[in-house]
Formats: structure tokens, sequence, C-alpha cells
């Protein structure tokens, strides 16, 4: 595949020359295990290198699977999970073997030939997936990669020094970014944990009271939304009225605001918004966007704070919340997120999936917990902290993977060597 580019030390072979595939050997009998390790598809991982995950069955639960042995590569062979990219090593079993689904193809090294984390890499390749993609065979959303496709695939092999080093660089990023993503979920435990103090306690210390949502501050007040802000649909924006060209105004619409209250702008549409509804439409920093309908998923009170600059409007699955004076946006932002993690939000099985209860009415008569203007500058700033934190961990999580993917095809193709990165230590 990359033969004309390749090093020339480097050799093009097929993947059925230096691995094997797995099969159960003749005269093993599950029956003399009283439970045997079974992973399903949805215990592989995408793209993650190794997993420990698996499903402790005995040998009468297991009707069917397929054999696999300890630090086996399992490759999803079936549409669409191949092509997402699910794939793992199995590193920890409590047996030397263990059966998955048969919808997977276990992959071994062959010892003093091939790298089987080097292999592993190299199955992860763009042009490679959408080659083995492109061979599948079996009807429209059922299309299975079969081991003769496999065997044939053309692979670009260099040493086997030169394979671990490979292997040994793309690892060490992917650790650090899964170091980082571990620290994205501790600060957001944090984060929820003193949002649930703060909202119950306040800042001052001072004795509390009952309240319809709880026990809060003594000194604070509980509002009705309504009270202390305007409430406003978005613009009635028909899917085919909304345009990929920019023209008109980009409009935000309830798939544009993240459970985590942040904007994803990556299916971001344009509107054009009649002159009549600009004055009444248009976002202002400090503005809250809320998402008032469930759709297929039960989304309903996503909420996020207006913050980007330009002109934008929002579409009438939203509801906007401009605040009085009374009231800090960062604070509202914090307590609407505060009133989903209680559950406030959740709809019940017998209410309606697509039209929730949190309409324009409805949402006017949210209870909203008042303090000070000062204090509510003290748990809006010190929230916002965290928010803070998470942001820059996301980002070091998008640079390790845009580095990953462009290491990726530079490594095994030779366009760079993995040795002196390793020489050198490389920092991520």
């Amino acid at each position: 595949m990359y033969e004309m580019n390749l090093p020339k030390h480097w050799k093009v072979t097929t993947l059925g020359k230096i691995a094997t595939f797995t099969k159960k050997p003749r005269g093993l009998q599950y029956s003399k295990y009283d439970k045997i390790p079974f992973i399903p598809m949805e215990l592989i991982p995408i793209a993650k290198l190794f997993s420990e995950k698996f499903i402790l069955k005995t040998n009468n639960e297991l009707k069917s699977g397929t054999y696999f042995e300890l630090g086996d590569i399992l490759l999803a062979k079936i549409t669409p999970s191949f092509e997402n990219g699910k794939q793992c090593i199995i590193n920890e079993l409590p047996t030397s073997f263990g059966i998955a689904t048969t919808e997977i193809i276990p992959i071994r090294e062959i010892v003093g030939v091939s790298d089987k984390f080097y292999l592993f890499y190299y199955l992860l390749l763009p042009d490679v997936r959408a080659s083995l993609a492109g061979k599948m065979q079996g009807t429209t959303g059922r299309q299975r990669l079969n081991i003769d496709t496999l065997v044939n695939l053309e692979i670009s092999l260099p040493s086997l020094p030169e394979q671990r080093a490979i292997a040994y660089v793309l690892e060490t990023i992917q650790e650090a970014k899964t170091t980082r993503q571990r620290e994205i979920e501790l600060e957001r435990e944090r984060k929820a944990a003193l949002m649930d103090y703060l909202f119950s306690h306040g800042t001052k210390n001072e004795p509390r009271k009952e309240t319809e949502i709880g026990e809060v501050p003594e000194s604070w007040e509980v509002v009705r939304l309504g009270d202390i802000a305007n409430i406003t649909y978005g613009a009635q924006a028909a899917v085919a009225h909304l345009l990929d060209e920019s023209i008109g105004l980009p409009i935000l619409t309830n798939i544009n605001i993240t459970l985590d209250g942040t904007f994803d702008l990556s299916t971001l549409r344009y509107y054009e918004l009649p002159r009549n509804k600009r004055d009444k439409l248009i976002l202002k920093k400090g503005d809250l966007l809320f998402n008032w309908r469930s759709g297929s998923q039960n989304h309903v009170g996503k909420t996020v704070l207006f913050d980007l600059d330009g002109e934008y409007t929002f579409s009438s699955f939203i509801l906007r919340f401009r605040f009085t004076e009374k009231v800090k946006s960062v604070f509202a932002f914090h307590y609407f997120h505060y009133l989903r993690q209680k559950g406030f939000f959740a709809l019940k099985r017998s209410q309606s999936s697509v039209n929730s209860v949190f309409n324009a009415s409805r949402s006017a008569e949210i209870p909203v917990l008042l303090p000070s203007i000062e204090e509510q500058s003290r748990i809006g700033s010190t929230l916002q902290t965290f928010d803070t934190k998470i942001a820059a961990l996301e980002r070091e999580v998008e640079r390790l993977d845009e580095l990953f993917h462009a290491m990726l095809d530079e490594l095994m193709t030779g366009q760079r060597s993995a040795v002196p990165l390793i020489d050198t230590e490389m920092d991520v």
C-alpha cells in the first residue's frame, strides 16, 4: 500500500505471513471450567489498546462465541463496529483463554517476526480501514470482514525493534490522552460535589431553612424564573430553511448544546432571520439558552451560557432566559446544571417524549434560589474555575488526539523514524 514511499530497509508483506488467527485447540473442553470469561461486542472499546472488561459465564450459558487467548488482538468484523474502530488487546483474564462475540477476529503476533502492538496500530490506519471496509461482504447493515481478506492485507513492515519503537511512541501519546481524560472526569466529579454543597449550604456558613427544593441558607430567597427573567422562544426555523452556507445568521439549535453546558458548533447551520424579528431574537452575552424539548433523547434541561462573539440567533426548540439585574448569569447557569444534576428536568415515562412539560409557561414556574449578588458572584466564579480547567484539559485531549493521528500516519509510512523520538524522551 505504501511501497513507493517506504524506507529501503522496510518491506511490504501480507498480514497472513506475519500474524496468526487464533483457533480453539483440539481437545479443549469448556466443561472442565466452572466459569469462562466472555466478551460481548459492547465491552470491546473503540481504538483502546487494552481492555480488562469481561463477563464470567458458565459452560451452559455459552451458546456460541469465538475462542481467543490472552494477549490476542480482538478485531470487530461486522459493520458498523469495524468502521467505528472497535478493537483491543485483552491483557488480563482469570484463565489463559476466553470466549468473545462471534463478530470478532482474534489476531496474534508471530514471535520474532511481528509485534502485536505494531499490528494493533497498523489496523487503525484510516487508509487500511477504508480498504478493508470496501471488501466487506454481506447484506447492507450486516456486512462482515472475512479472514481471507485480512490474510491478504498488504502491510508495511520495518525491523522488529522499529516496530516496537513505533508502538511505544503511539502508546505513549494514547496514555497521555487517557490520563487527561481521567483528570477531566475527576474535575467533573469534584465540581458536582461542590455544586451540591454550595447550592444547599452557601458560602457564609449560616443557618439553613427548608424549601421546596431542599434545605438552603436562611438568607436566600426562592423566586420563580418568570419573575427574574424574560423567557423567549427561538425562531420557527424548519429544517428546510436551514442553510449550510454562511447566508443569514448562525442559528443555535438544541443539538449545538452539549450536556456539559458548552457549544458544539460542528453542525452549525444558518438561517435568514426576518428583519422584524432581529431585535427580539438576536442573542446577547449573558443570555441563558435552555433546551425545553427532549426529542429522541431525554435531554430536557440542557443549558448553556451564551458567550460567543458575533451575532447569533436560536431555534424554537430553545428558550432564552434573559435575566434582570438581580441575577448573575454565571450563577444562573450553574444553578440550572445543579437542577439537572438533581433530576429536576427528568421526564417520566407517562410524559411526551416530543413536547416536554418545560415550555415557556411551565419554565416560568421553575423555582430559582437567589442569594445576594455578592454571594452569586462568589459561587459563580468558584464553579467557573472548574469549567476553565476542564476546558483546558479538553483542549489538551484534542491536541493529543491530533498528534496521535499525525504520528500514526507518519510513523507507519516511514516518513518519520520513531527511534529519535524515544532517544529524546518525547514530551506529550
